[in-house]
């Protein structure tokens, strides 16, 4: 029964189930603890957890396998890493899911130098053979821009005969493409036997989100050469990629390869569509788009935002930055940015100087470059050269080209040297 409930994400019935076994007598075993730590790991009840644990012990199951394996999983998903290690310690042998619980539990929390010394440190003891812990340390690696690293459990993934394997080898082309190797993710990509839709998106997106929206274009018409099916997440990619090109017919037909809802119920998906209407100038599409959509987070209300401010209805922006911070949806230094770079579009100099002061004082953003550099293009533009120039002098970081380049057209203008 509990097994049942944990199996249909039922994990509130599942422990006031185990509950009232326990109340009337019946001792759980070695095949229920597992499932009621799971419960106990998704509800994030980390007090009750303690007591089963101790329970775990006193029953003589501290070590069967699959038991530690789930206190591992446990203490992991609580954050309290110390405690899933010496439960991980303890294991006699190892298996993928512990494996992947305690490597996964660094990536999480950001530890991914840590979760890759820990593979390293399983290699020597011979305890690595599934590729799923792979694809997990390849993640590691691609978020740390370690390409280094990742050279290196590739040649160990080529010794270990892994790389025919569609999940490690898309894992391989993602983290190359992602850490600016776009050679040897695409020489991945072709030396693969067999590609999924993973992996076509995957090397699709990569190219569209690093500049080169007609490679991706390139890839997506073989693609639908060899009659494999976009999924939206591929769309996304193609969308990015004609974005770029400007073009808007395109990215249209495109968005009609996948069920309309999809792009209404994925923020992800609808952004995109979205960010191609408003950058290629039909404002009025893209506000249709957002309307529609059933789950706006805060990336849908940036783009939004910023295409309404870039194509000149600033005072709306304005009015729908109102709406997110009442609907309790907390701006982020993108969401500024948009605000922005519509202030210096329209001129509106006292607008933008409030909304770069509130990102600090009201929001406790810190202002990045990006951000200096809309104040300095405005200041400069109009006119107030000298307060442009003391912001960059008072600015925290290193000044780069764009926005010296930005005083330097305004001195030109104003002929002001």
């Amino acid at each position: 029964m509990i097994r049942g409930l944990v199996s249909n994400d039922c994990f509130d019935d599942a422990v006031d189930f185990y509950s009232l076994m326990h109340s009337e007598g019946f001792l759980p075993n070695n095949f229920t603890f597992p499932f009621v730590l799971k419960a106990c790991a998704r509800l994030l009840d980390l007090q009750l957890a303690v007591k089963i644990h101790t329970l775990v012990v006193k029953a003589g199951f501290d070590y069967d396998v699959f038991v530690k394996t789930s206190l591992v999983c446990l203490y992991a998903k609580c954050g309290f890493l110390e405690d899933a290690h010496k439960v991980f310690d303890d294991i006699p042998d190892k298996n993928v899911v512990s494996l992947m619980a305690i490597i996964s539990a660094h990536i999480g929390v950001g530890k991914s130098r840590e979760a890759i010394d820990m593979f390293r440190g399983l290699l020597e003891r011979n305890l690595v053979q599934d590729s799923f812990t792979v694809v997990w340390v390849l993640s590691a690696c691609t978020q740390l821009g370690d390409i280094n690293w990742g050279e290196w459990i590739h040649k160990w993934i080529m010794e270990m005969g892994m790389v025919r394997n569609v999940f490690v080898a898309t894992s391989l082309v993602d983290m190359y493409a992602k850490c600016g190797n776009k050679e040897k993710a695409r020489g991945v990509f072709d030396g693969m036997p067999e590609k999924d839709i993973v992996t076509w998106g995957a090397m699709i997106q990569d190219y569209a989100l690093n500049g080169l929206p007609r490679e991706a274009m390139d890839l997506f018409f073989q693609m639908q050469r060899e009659n494999v099916k976009p999924d939206c997440y591929t769309v996304v990619g193609v969308l990015s990629a004609c974005t770029r090109l400007g073009a808007l017919e395109l990215g249209e037909w495109a968005s009609g390869l996948v069920d309309r809802n999809e792009f209404l119920c994925s923020p992800i998906v609808g952004t995109a569509l979205i960010d191609l209407y408003a950058k290629c100038g039909n404002m009025a599409w893209a506000w249709e788009v957002f309307k529609g959509m059933k789950e706006k987070d805060r990336v849908v209300w940036n783009a939004i935002i910023s295409g309404l401010a870039m194509n000149g209805y600033v005072k709306i922006s304005f009015g729908l930055f109102g709406q997110i911070e009442k609907k309790g949806i907390k701006p982020d230094g993108n969401t500024f940015i948009g605000l922005l770079c519509g202030c210096t579009h329209a001129g509106l100099v006292d607008e933008d100087r409030q909304y770069f002061n509130s990102m600090d004082r009201v929001f406790s953003l810190t202002p990045t470059v990006e951000h200096y550099g809309c104040m300095v293009d405005l200041l400069s533009h109009a006119g107030l050269l000298d307060e442009a120039h003391q912001m960059i002098r008072n600015m925290p970081m290193e000044v780069n080209a764009i926005v010296w380049g930005a005083l330097v057209r305004a001195c030109r203008i104003h002929r002001d040297t």
